[in-house]
């Protein structure tokens, strides 16, 4: 049986600044200082056993790999959340949640913190002076910065067997989660629009890089759990997302495909002849009707994929059920709504009907409607500064908030969310100790809490399991506590285990 689909985004911004010193850096640094310093404080990462390096293929590259940013800003927030600075980007990473509409919560919440962190950085900055962030993932210029995917899986599923059955679905799933993109960089070549950011930056099947020779599965082998029982598919081949049934759709087909190869459940021979120029393919063909080589010799298009995914899906459906995609907070089955999404979508982008819930169809539609009332070519100067309006995160200044997408999560379940962790994962544990007692926490990272108790030494809390930590298993101490000392007192004890 396939385990719970743990998941998660990590989100790199643009940041642009006017009016003040442009270092990125030290403008990333400004937005998240002002926001942490207005909540609950700064407490920092803890870089214990971060272990970038450890590459799935059974080999370390930790000792010649990349430096990891001490140095840098790096918050853990009250809603279980990482905020830091990474490279020339502020990035934020949702707390892991139990399902794809949990994590849609958090992807939602980080940019209302982010608005929130604008408007607090602002009050620092001279008065014609602002940093803006952009939620996308190219700068126009040939640099390209991800919107990353986690998700838990088996560690007894053999690496190469995930990559081979994985990679059909991340070469195509871009016809309903690109975000679109006027004209072409990298290896793009001479293309007027194209599905995805991202697709032109992607250079190998498989790999440990994530900055350069971008691997479309990526071997980063950093499970932040339990090694022996869990791997985290770190998920490098995505756009960012305004679009929440885009980002909804992403996360939870890419779960399902996991789950059906964690059960082993036929899917057909989809094998991609070559997987690299094919996303590309892909992408330079906003009009879904160019096929790709399979290693078979046949040809399907990329929605033809699509639909055989979703084939298998709809079976796996019957046959095994969906448990592992959790349920929604009304009961209902998060994973019978994900079916009926994927074949929604397909079958709207299918007639032309996406523009409600697909980021490249909404912009293509805007583009080709500016273009058509202004006589302008396709490769227009205007067009482009369009395509980079659509993803400004100022309120009011985004185009992708005027358009009318898709809702799939309330405001006030963003608004909680911009607070308070998801209440399913060990991500309530780290949440509420840093909601009740920031003073205490000196450190946190994914798998540990770090308590000052007013005794030496510091203790650390490990939570090696994602699933425990959760509100139903450790409130009940949190009622009794009133101190961290009693918190690690009563954890000593025995049960509850985390």
């Amino acid at each position: 049986m396939a385990i719970p689909k743990i998941c998660g985004i990590e989100t790199e911004y643009g940041i642009l600044v006017r009016g003040a010193d442009p270092n990125p850096v030290a403008a990333s640094s400004l937005l998240i200082e002002s926001y942490v310093a207005s909540t609950t404080g700064r407490i920092g990462w803890d870089f214990v056993d971060e272990s970038p390096g450890r590459d799935a293929r059974g080999f370390s590259l930790d000792e010649d790999g990349p430096e990891i940013e001490t140095h840098l800003v790096n918050a853990v927030l009250s809603n279980g959340a990482r905020y830091y600075v990474d490279h020339a980007h502020p990035e934020m990473s949702t707390p892991e949640c139990r399902t794809a509409l949990e994590a849609l919560a958090h992807d939602l919440a980080a940019e209302e913190i982010v608005r929130r962190s604008m408007t607090a950085a602002r009050r620092r900055l001279p008065d014609d002076a602002e940093l803006i962030v952009y939620k996308n993932n190219s700068d126009g210029k040939g640099n390209s910065y991800g919107c990353h995917e986690n998700y838990l899986v088996d560690r007894l599923v053999p690496f190469g067997r995930l990559v081979s059955d994985i990679t059909p679905h991340f070469v195509t799933r871009q016809v309903f989660c690109g975000a679109g993109k006027v004209g072409a960089e990298a290896h793009g070549g001479e293309v007027d629009f194209q599905l995805s950011q991202r697709a032109d930056f992607f250079e190998e099947e498989v790999g440990l890089e994530t900055t350069l020779k971008r691997p479309i599965v990526n071997t980063r082998d950093e499970p932040h759990c339990d090694p022996a029982k869990y791997r985290r598919l770190h998920v490098i081949v995505g756009d960012a997302n305004l679009s929440q049934t885009a980002t909804f759709l992403k996360l939870a087909s890419t779960a399902i495909v996991l789950a059906m190869i964690e059960d082993d459940f036929p899917m057909g021979d989809l094998a991609l002849a070559h997987p690299v120029p094919a996303i590309r393919q892909v992408s330079h063909d906003p009009t879904l009707r160019q096929s790709i080589l399979l290693r078979d010799g046949r040809r399907l298009t990329a929605l033809d994929l699509q639909w055989s995914l979703l084939e298998a899906a709809q079976k796996y459906a019957i046959e095994r059920g969906l448990e592992p995609l959790g349920e929604r907070s009304d009961g209902g089955s998060v994973g019978d709504l994900a079916i009926d999404t994927w074949e929604q979508v397909l079958g709207d982008l299918e007639t032309g009907n996406a523009a409600s819930t697909v980021d490249w169809a909404a912009k293509l539609r805007l583009v080709d409607g500016y273009a058509a009332r202004h006589g302008l070519g396709p490769r227009d100067a205007r067009l482009k500064a369009i395509d980079l309006q659509y993803h400004d995160l100022r309120p009011g200044r985004g185009l992708a908030e005027r358009l009318g997408l898709t809702r799939l999560v309330d405001r006030d379940e963003v608004e909680r969310a911009v607070t308070e962790p998801p209440e399913s994962t060990r991500a309530w544990f780290r949440g509420t100790c840093l909601r009740r007692w920031p003073e205490s926490v000196v450190a946190a990272n994914w798998d540990s809490v770090v308590f000052d108790t007013g005794r030496d030494p510091l203790v650390r809390v490990p939570m090696p399991e994602p699933l425990r930590g959760t509100r139903d298993l450790v409130g009940p101490l949190f009622d009794r506590a009133t101190s961290p000392a009693d918190l690690i007192a009563l954890l000593a004890g025995g049960e509850p285990r985390i």
